[in-house]
């Protein structure tokens, strides 16, 4: 697969449209101990994708159970 590099910059909404198509995946984890003593832990996901992509990537890892997948006609 050949690399293109591309001069044109591109427009606020073909980022948000590919970000939308494909996703992204925020997985943070954070802990704040003090002397041993744990005083605060904080475990996100943040998934930011249109439904139907995260809908697809869901069902290939097994997450549908939680979120309702529309049937195919």
């Amino acid at each position: 697969m050949a690399v293109e590099k591309v001069n044109s910059s591109s427009s606020l909404a073909e980022v948000i449209d590919r970000i939308l198509d494909k996703g992204i995946v925020i997985d943070a984890w954070v802990r704040v101990s003090l002397v041993g003593i744990e005083l605060l832990s904080i475990e996100a996901r943040i998934v930011i994708a249109s439904v139907e992509t995260y809908l697809r990537y869901a069902e290939a890892v097994g997450l549908t159970s939680q979120a309702a997948v529309p049937s195919v006609a």
